[in-house]
């Protein structure tokens, strides 16, 4: 629906939406309207509206922004190409202060692209899949085993400039919930019941994360730390590196390739295995065959002596009793009957 100035603004739920389908944070919307940005966060937590020409100005920009609508009848290219136009800048950057690390921000945002491709269907009628895609980018960069990978166990390049690399030092010190609340309510400009419900918390645990994360940044860079200048120095933090850009060819040859993949592995572990068994049915023995019966010692039973060698005696005797002959039958022939 576009608005003109005279009509009645949209609620403070699509508000946000508009912003975040332009790639814009609250601060940089507040500059463009030339506003604070506790201004822009009372309108879109629906506290305040504006007024005069304020109300102008925003109400010409949510029109042009309303305009800019993705229409129903996108071929599913064209709608990833849209969804990828509005947010891929801004995820890569979000992932960059959640890491420090510009080539896992890059790959964390082209994976999360890559699934939003293969899932397609449910994305084309999820309710906010911008919220899907960034939140699959935070988790895939926050990853605990993301520290386990060869190319990450050498310290990250470090910003240029001492502030920036100050901020970067104090963010990466907080823990990756904290880190993550921190960057989604002051970088991305997500309130907090957003925030929570994206982390996976209430309200109340999101605003200690949130307390708790701005008293240490204000601990350790004070001067950077403070609510009307953090939101600021985080987007000049995050557009400081040089990072790459998500590669649309890419996401798409990839979420196509990725199933058929699977599907070839799926194939050759299935081959493997079946193999396996018909080379052991074949090689096995259809019968068992006893085992002989392992010899046993008996036992009192003297140990066999064994004669030695003749000795010189032995020969005389023998030569005796053949020239004596047979005198006692009884005792040397056998008697026959």
């Amino acid at each position: 629906m576009i608005h003109t100035p005279a009509s009645p603004l949209p609620r403070p739920r699509e508000l946000r939406r508009l912003r975040r389908t332009q790639s814009l944070t609250q601060t940089q919307l507040a500059a463009r309207l030339r506003v604070s940005l506790e201004t822009v966060r009372d309108w879109e937590t629906g506290l305040t509206t504006p007024r005069g020409r304020r109300r102008k100005r925003y109400a010409r920009l949510l029109t042009a922004w309303a305009a800019q609508e993705t229409p129903g009848d996108l071929t599913p290219r064209q709608a990833l190409d849209t969804l990828h136009e509005s947010c891929a800048p801004a995820l890569v950057r979000q992932a960059y202060l959640l890491t420090g690390r510009p080539e896992l921000a890059r790959e964390s945002a082209e994976r999360a692209f890559r699934l939003a491709w293969r899932c397609w269907p449910e994305m084309a009628i999820a309710p906010d899949p911008q919220g899907w895609v960034r939140s699959t980018t935070h988790s895939w960069a926050l990853s605990p085993w993301q520290r386990l990978r060869p190319r990450h166990l050498r310290p990250a390049p470090s910003p240029v400039d001492p502030s920036d690399r100050a901020l970067m030092r104090a963010l990466l010190a907080l823990p990756r919930a904290h880190r993550r609340t921190v960057v989604l309510h002051d970088m991305a400009g997500l309130g907090l019941p957003e925030t929570a419900t994206e982390t996976g918390t209430d309200a109340s645990a999101a605003a200690g994360r949130l307390l708790w994360a701005h008293e240490t940044l204000s601990a350790l860079v004070p001067e950077q730390a403070m609510p009307e200048v953090l939101p600021r120095r985080l987007g000049e933090l995050a557009s400081s590196e040089r990072l790459r850009a998500v590669q649309l060819p890419s996401v798409r040859s990839g979420g196509e390739r990725s199933p058929r993949h699977w599907v070839r592995a799926a194939i050759v572990v299935t081959t493997t295995i079946v193999g396996a068994t018909t080379l052991t049915l074949q090689l096995t023995p259809h019968h068992q065959e006893r085992p002989p019966a392992r010899g046993t010692a008996f036992q009192g039973i003297p140990a066999r002596v064994l004669l030695g060698p003749p000795s010189g005696v032995q020969p005389r005797h023998r030569s005796l009793l053949a020239a004596r002959g047979h005198h006692r039958p009884e005792r040397l022939v056998p008697e026959a009957r």
